[in-house]
């Protein structure tokens, strides 16, 4: 027993330090499996970001505020760190529509596909988002690895100036018991 203990908490420091993420944890509770980890989101307006549907009053376009009605759609790369330019293992894809006057939140749907060391897949998020104040999203669905994953997702804005908006994407992740009867690592 203190072996398995042993190579379980040697796996989950080397799956951390592997990610270079700011925060992981991977351990079972219970027979609860949970995942803990934070990625960057960078959206570059008319390269990853495009609006497709202009809103009709309220704010104007800016780095953090679209007019009331907007439909805008994404696919933005996911880092490891700050930093546009460091390792992408993942992307967010998806859709937000503005629903305040003020322009600063929106009603938005993302698939988020993942290559970890050890987890490969998609997780399926909807909610409200907020433009720059933190934001929780619930995550509805997965793929791969993360079939039956459930939990939430953690938009934080990090650096709204310039060209590029990058969010701190915090993922909490857990699987339901019956999901141990399927692999979860393929």
């Amino acid at each position: 027993m203190a072996q398995i203990l042993h190579l379980y908490v040697l796996s989950t420091l080397l799956f951390a330090l592997s990610l270079k993420v700011t925060s992981t944890s991977h351990h079972s509770h219970h027979e609860l499996k949970s995942l803990h980890f934070a990625l960057y989101q960078h959206e570059t307006i008319n390269k990853t970001g495009y609006i497709i549907v202009n809103g009709v009053v309220g704010a104007g376009v800016g780095q953090t505020t679209t007019p009331f009605g907007t439909l805008f759609v994404f696919q933005d790369p996911m880092t490891v760190t700050p930093n546009i330019s460091s390792k992408v293992i993942g992307i967010a894809e998806g859709t937000a529509i503005t629903s305040s006057f003020d322009g600063l939140r929106s009603i938005s749907i993302a698939k988020i596909t993942l290559r970890l060391k050890n987890h490969m897949g998609s997780i399926s998020i909807v909610g409200g988002t907020h433009n720059v104040k933190p934001a929780d999203h619930p995550v509805v669905g997965g793929t791969g690895d993360f079939m039956f994953v459930q939990g939430y997702v953690t938009s934080s804005p990090v650096d709204l100036k310039g060209p590029t908006v990058t969010y701190k994407i915090e993922f909490h992740l857990y699987w339901p018991p019956y999901a141990n009867k399927f692999s979860l690592h393929h």
